[in-house]
């Protein structure tokens, strides 16, 4: 199906773009009162993402709400955990809750991995066929998945963290079976972000959210090399990595072969792109959407005029629940009044 609106895609292949794309990170969520409406019906958060029509459903709120260039599959990053073998609860206002973790050698043989694990996750990929013919190529739609070392995580320390201490206590104490673990998550990750693509997703993104906690050698040893098998695996559509809080490992993210870089507030362009050439997404600071509107509108403003070009408008994190929908709408409306001056510099319209 042809994309009437291919601007994100062409900005993640690095082409020259008449203005620069917008979509938000937790796009699809409570910002917008059709999401908790729907949502107030349900069980629970599993039931909407399990439900594929429901989940098609508020996959494409936003792009009619806000007006963004792409719709993002409303989905979670542990449905692979939970395909695996390993299933989660999702505690309201708390987060999510392993009731097993993994501990030892005979917890991680006895995980499915791979195509098989995959198949287990039908519902996404009937939510994006779903998704694709209500969109009818208004805007790409982008798939995702958690990174190897930030699934990892979730599946030793059995919920959030501030530290993920236990997680790393067994890169040190167990390496050997913590790479066992690590490559049947990619294996798994591969083959399920592949159905995706079979599905119709135009655009991947790996979320590699607890990045940041790592020394930049346990980064290099236990996250860089799975993720770069992924984007090594994942060619037909473009891709995005996005590692929070890895700013001390943007040389070595450089070297994944992926399209697009994505930034967090804490990276300012001018120091991420002395490692980067490739085209960035982000990295406006979630709170500033706190902010009284013309403040949002000049700190977007701001923002694109610092990358001047090849780039893609987000925020540098998810879009937080209690974020005013009305200064979504100045950070999305603001972003589609500038166009780009021949030199690709970013102006307003």
């Amino acid at each position: 199906m042809e994309l009437k609106n291919d601007l994100l895609i062409r900005t993640a292949m690095g082409e020259a773009v008449e203005r620069p794309p917008v979509w938000l990170m937790r796009q699809a969520g409570r910002i917008l009162p059709q999401y908790r409406a729907l949502r107030g019906k349900l069980s629970g958060f599993k039931e909407l993402v399990e439900t594929p029509a429901l989940a098609a459903e508020v996959t494409i709120q936003p792009v009619d709400e806000l007006g963004v260039d792409a719709a993002i599959i409303f989905s979670d990053i542990l449905v692979i955990p939970e395909a695996m073998g390993l299933p989660y609860e999702l505690i309201e206002k708390k987060g999510p809750l392993f009731p097993k973790t993994i501990q030892t050698a005979t917890d991680i043989e006895q995980l499915q991995s791979g195509a098989k694990a995959a198949t287990e996750l039908h519902y996404v990929y009937e939510a994006i066929k779903i998704t694709k013919q209500e969109l009818n190529g208004r805007v790409p739609l982008i798939g995702f998945a958690g990174a190897p070392w930030t699934i990892f995580a979730y599946m030793i320390e059995g919920s959030g963290s501030k530290t993920f201490s236990k997680a790393k206590r067994f890169l040190y104490q167990h390496p050997d079976l913590a790479h066992q673990l690590l490559q049947k998550i990619t294996d798994s990750t591969i083959a399920y972000l592949h159905k995706k693509v079979d599905s119709g997703v135009n655009l991947l993104q790996i979320f590699d959210s607890w990045a940041g906690i790592l020394t930049p050698e346990l980064y290099r040893t236990f996250a860089l090399p799975y993720t770069q098998q992924i984007a090594n695996a994942i060619k037909r559509v473009p891709l995005t990595v996005f590692a929070k809080g890895a700013w001390f490992a943007l040389a070595d993210i450089a070297s994944i072969e992926c399209n697009v870089i994505g930034l967090d507030w804490q990276t300012s362009p001018q120091y991420a792109r002395q490692f980067v050439d490739k085209v960035f997404q982000g990295n406006l600071d979630p709170c500033q959407l706190y902010g009284q509107a013309d403040e949002v509108k000049q700190a977007t403003l701001s923002m694109l005029e610092s990358f001047g070009g090849q780039h893609i408008a987000n925020l540098g994190h998810g879009v937080y629940p209690d974020t005013p929908l009305d200064n979504v709408k100045v950070f999305v409306d603001t972003v589609k009044s500038v166009v780009y001056q021949p030199d690709h510099q970013a102006i307003k319209s």
